[in-house]
């Protein structure tokens, strides 16, 4: 199962780490997503590759930046 990346800016609380999580789990294929508020670090299990642009369009539809 591959693992991706990515680092999220802007996260200050419980509740952002929640709203990331939340939005990548509803791209298809997202199988785990792990977010680390104090590195802002987010590790996403897949099914298959995911697409840069839908992880990037997740993110700040939770209302945070995609570093």
């Amino acid at each position: 199962m591959p693992v991706q990346h990515y680092t999220v800016t802007g996260m200050t609380c419980g509740h952002c780490v929640s709203s990331v999580t939340d939005e990548v789990q509803e791209i298809p294929g997202v199988v785990s997503v792990d977010v680390v508020l104090e590195t802002g670090a987010v590790s996403i299990s897949s099914a298959g590759p995911l697409d840069d642009a839908a992880v990037r369009s997740a993110v700040e539809e939770a209302g945070y930046q995609f570093a």
